[in-house]
C-alpha cells in the first residue's frame, strides 16, 4: 500500500468491512478495465472474509469480487452471509452485477445488509432484497 492509499484504508473507519473490502481491491487484477472492485462479508460466525475482481483476457471468464469473497467463505466451510461491502474507485457507488446479486441471495437473506461505497467516502446502504426483489431461489424448483 502506499502512502497515497492509506487515507482509503483507515484504521479508525466506523465501517468495519470497509477496510478489509479496501485492502483487497488493491490486489484486484484488472489489467484491461483497470476498474478494480474489492468486497468483504461477514459469515454468520463473524468471520470476514474478502475478495476482489480477476479479469481475464477472454472475456467474460473473469471473477467478480463478490464471488471471490463468497468462494473463500464457502471454500472456508461456512454457507451464510450476515453483511456485505462492495468497494470501487467511481463517482458513486457501483452496484453487484445480476449474476454477483444472485449470489449473494444464495448464501444470505433478503435482509442482509449490503453497502456500495466509493473510494471517496460515499456509502449507499441496500439489501440483498433490494438489490434482488423477486429472486430465484430453491423453492422455485419444489415440484412438491
Amino acid at each position: 500500500m502506499t502512502a497515497a492509499d492509506t487515507s482509503k484504508t483507515r484504521s479508525d473507519d466506523p465501517h468495519p468491512l470497509r477496510a478489509a473490502a479496501a485492502a483487497v481491491r488493491l490486489n484486484a487484477h484488472a489489467p484491461y478495465s483497470n476498474f478494480k472492485v474489492g468486497a468483504a462479508i461477514r459469515a454468520r460466525s463473524g468471520t470476514v472474509y474478502v475478495g476482489c475482481n480477476v479479469e481475464n483476457v477472454a472475456y467474460p471468464e473473469g471473477t467478480c469480487a463478490e464471488a471471490g469473497a463468497i468462494a473463500a467463505m464457502v471454500a472456508a466451510g461456512e454457507t451464510e452471509l450476515v453483511e456485505a461491502y462492495v468497494i470501487a474507485d467511481c463517482p458513486s457507488p457501483v452496484p453487484p452485477c445480476g449474476g454477483c446479486r444472485q449470489k449473494l441471495k444464495e448464501f444470505g437473506t433478503t435482509e442482509v445488509p449490503v453497502t456500495l461505497a466509493t473510494t471517496d467516502g460515499v456509502e449507499q446502504a441496500t439489501s440483498i432484497g433490494d438489490l434482488l426483489p423477486g429472486a430465484f431461489d430453491a423453492g422455485h424448483m419444489d415440484r412438491s
